[in-house]
């Protein structure tokens, strides 16, 4: 299913890599933080929401890359280049993302800063919707967010234009080790 998914999300402009490890995705996701401009100034820091990917880890050792921030706030995220969060699902059918995004944090991280990094335990991917909803209880799951590619929008006289509302660059990283293959 990983290829499936890889395929229809790379469809609609999203970049996907997949990763054995913790550590071998964390070594990525650093190096392209790096590589894009992380920095202690506003347009570009780094917003990184609270999930299981960082049980364990020394966030204080991270927070040495200047730019990287744990803590999200409304304002922050709105002047940070890159938002991190982790995803509980992704539909390899349609190549979108799903995650219970009841916690306002995983929403800002994920919608306001022009680049989305989307963690994803391989073995959250699933074949289609009806499963999706077979797994998400109402009760449980107040705010059901789908993430397909970047933001884009056609309604300004008909022209494509990528980012007006959200994140421009969707960056989709599998870790095998968050939960087993698929």
């Amino acid at each position: 299913m990983y290829q499936q998914f890889k395929l229809r999300a790379e469809g609609v402009s999203a970049e996907v890599f997949r990763f054995a490890t913790r550590d071998e995705a964390l070594e990525y996701l650093l190096a392209f933080l790096h590589k894009e401009g992380l920095a202690d100034t506003p347009q570009s820091t780094a917003l990184w929401a609270e999930c299981s990917f960082l049980d364990g880890i020394d966030r204080a050792m991270l927070s040495e890359n200047a730019g990287l921030k744990f803590e999200v706030t409304r304002e922050l995220a709105a002047t940070a280049r890159f938002g991190i969060s982790q995803m509980e699902w992704a539909l390899a059918d349609t190549g979108s993302l799903a995650q219970n995004s009841t916690a306002i944090e995983q929403r800002l991280v994920s919608s306001l800063p022009s680049i989305h990094i989307a963690l994803v335990p391989t073995s959250g991917i699933l074949p289609d919707m009806p499963t999706l909803l077979a797994k998400v209880h109402p009760k449980e799951c107040a705010y059901l967010a789908m993430i397909t590619g970047p933001s884009r929008t056609a309604d300004i006289e008909r022209v494509l234009t990528i980012g007006v509302h959200g994140p421009e660059r969707l960056v989709i990283i599998f870790v095998d080790e968050l939960g087993g293959n698929n």
